[in-house]
């Protein structure tokens, strides 16, 4: 397991129950892996794959499910063994780092996502796969910034995407024309964003206004698709890949933390208590906005899988109720809106006793036709040209076109090791300012406190 983040002011202003959680998520993890000891794969004739079985996650269980049928058909006496875990992202994290301390519980196969790759490369969890794609007649077809997706510091490929996503507003337009507000709604800065949310708290007092997931429950979701979405969009950046420094002192993050303040601090958002709970993104997509409790959701382009035939939770009239929004910058200056992208990747565990094996099943759940269904099913943009091009996946759903438009404007996290550790403490600054125990600028001072800590003073600067 990779050690853990080193303790620091922020940190350490945390909640309590926020330890309890992480302390919770770690016996969890014991007990799965208690489950999972016996080292199903020494015979060589058992692959383990390991995934996120959690929320909108059930397209990815459906699809390993197919892969494991088709692979074990057309290898006969090889047997893949599933490993679904269910766990939010930061304790799915943890339990994977868990099991692949040992041989005994590794996968040989795992789902890893992008930002995740250096930090478990460095730990020594992932297999470089660079003598399979050699000679995969299929790896052409990927896009360079899919190939850049899977790599570590070294250089080699440790992962192959297996689709990307952007982020942008959802709304409920009949929740909209309710209160009076035109659509197609296009807003312009974040001073118009949070009007219209005003104008929905004045109009329909049951409704939320808006959600931007914003506490460490939410792991990744608060601090890419909430506070980088925010940050991104102003003048500043979060790592100056120039000088390859972490920039601290900016008035973008605190600029982005007001916001958040802006938002929970005038009622404009879900409740505290709601805002910390870790389910609240399957509440978002399965429950709030379906049935117009939610009128603006920050979220991601694979929200209508959510809601689709055999999503988790069905709504056929998503695509006539809910319209879409490029997520402006903060004063509407150029480009005028801003994305972040992300995505995961299918890796190998360095511990595998069968990576030949491991290399096949990961060839196959990315070939084109698996691919292609599975990005259609989970509602993720498609890495393949050949996926891409495809007019059964380009008819395949209505939001598509414009989740694939604003990917010219998205941005992407630091690829660096620090990255997770960065980005926790992120995370603890947004609640810390939802919650009210900081100001923007306290907490914006306690994060610089933090990044020095982490990565040295001489890898910062202002």
């Amino acid at each position: 397991m990779r050690p853990a983040p080193r303790t620091t002011a922020l940190a350490r202003r945390a909640p309590k129950k926020r330890v309890l959680a992480t302390l919770a998520a770690i016996a969890g993890a014991a007990l799965l892996l208690s489950g999972c000891a016996g080292g199903s794969g020494d015979d060589g004739k058992t692959i383990k794959v390991a995934y996120q079985k959690f929320g909108n996650f059930i397209q990815l269980d459906k699809h390993m499910k197919k892969v494991k049928a088709e692979y074990e058909k057309a290898n006969p006496g090889m047997k893949v063994e599933l490993v679904p875990i269910a766990a939010q992202e930061t304790d799915y994290f943890t339990k994977l780092a868990l099991m692949n301390k040992s041989s005994s519980t590794a996968p040989d196969v795992m789902y890893e996502d992008t930002f995740q790759v250096k930090s478990d490369v460095d730990a020594g969890y992932l297999a470089p796969l660079d003598s399979y794609i050699d000679k995969w007649d299929e790896w052409d077809q990927f896009f360079d910034n899919a190939k850049q997706a899977g790599l570590g510091d070294d250089g080699k490929t440790y992962g192959i995407s297996m689709g990307t996503d952007t982020r942008a507003l959802w709304y409920n337009k009949q929740l909209f024309e309710q209160a009076g507000i035109a659509v197609p709604w296009e807003p312009k800065s974040w001073d118009e964003v949070l009007d219209t949310a005003k104008t929905i708290k004045q109009k329909l007092p049951d409704v939320i206004p808006m959600n931007v997931y914003s506490s460490t429950a939410q792991g990744e979701a608060a601090s890419m698709q909430g506070f980088e979405m925010l940050l991104y969009g102003t003048k500043d950046t979060l790592y100056d890949t120039d000088s390859k420094k972490w920039v601290t002192g900016s008035k973008g993050f605190t600029d982005s933390l007001q916001f958040i303040k802006d938002l929970y601090g005038g009622g404009l958002a879900p409740s505290p208590d709601q805002a910390l709970d870790k389910n609240v993104g399957t509440k978002v997509g399965a429950e709030w906005l379906p049935q117009g409790k939610l009128a603006i959701a920050l979220d991601g382009s694979w929200m209508s899988g959510t809601w689709l035939e055999d999503g988790s939770a069905p709504w056929p009239e998503w695509n006539d109720v809910m319209g879409q929004a490029p997520m402006p910058t903060q004063d509407g200056d150029d480009p005028g809106s801003v994305s972040m992208s992300g995505g995961w990747t299918l890796a190998m565990g360095s511990k595998s006793k069968n990576k030949d094996a491991a290399w096949d099943f990961i060839a196959l759940a990315l070939n084109k036709e698996n691919s292609k269904s599975y990005d259609i099913a989970a509602s993720q943009i498609a890495v393949r040209d050949d996926v891409s091009k495809d007019p059964e996946y380009a008819d395949a759903n209505p939001s598509f076109a414009f989740f694939s438009s604003i990917v010219p404007v998205t941005h992407f996290r630091p690829a660096t090791s620090d990255y997770s550790k960065i980005s926790l403490n992120i995370q603890v600054a947004m609640e810390a300012v939802l919650t009210g125990q900081q100001s923007p600028k306290e907490a914006a001072a306690a994060w610089d406190e933090s990044v020095v800590g982490i990565v040295g003073e001489k890898n910062t600067t202002k």
